[in-house]
């Protein structure tokens, strides 16, 4: 009998882009649909990472004044339980700082 439990894996980033790559990740390797994944601050703070990166640099490398950088970015999906350990591997390779929920 095929185990067909899920759980639910967050993971946080420091930069918007590195959460972006690991949606792709989860997408285009393990097959997750995008509306089961959610990418939402870390924090109470409106945020797009807590180190600047891409649109918070401006093209002179200066972090721009207006860059929302409070706090880590979240990206949470629930995924099939015999994925765990090749979705924890991805997001890390996307740059996770932290993955918890996974079992």
């Amino acid at each position: 009998m095929a185990d067909d439990s899920t759980t639910t894996i967050r993971a946080t980033f420091d930069t918007r882009s590195a959460a972006d790559l690991a949606v792709e990740h989860l997408v285009q390797q393990h097959g997750i649909s995008r509306p089961d994944i959610f990418i939402q601050s870390a924090t109470a703070e409106n945020t797009s990472g807590s180190v600047a990166s891409g649109g918070d640099v401006s093209k002179s490398g200066a972090v721009r004044g207006d860059a929302a950088l409070e706090g880590e970015i979240e990206v949470s999906a629930d995924i099939p339980s015999d994925k765990i350990p090749a979705v924890q591997r991805s997001l890390g390779d996307a740059g996770a700082l932290r993955v918890s929920g996974a079992a």
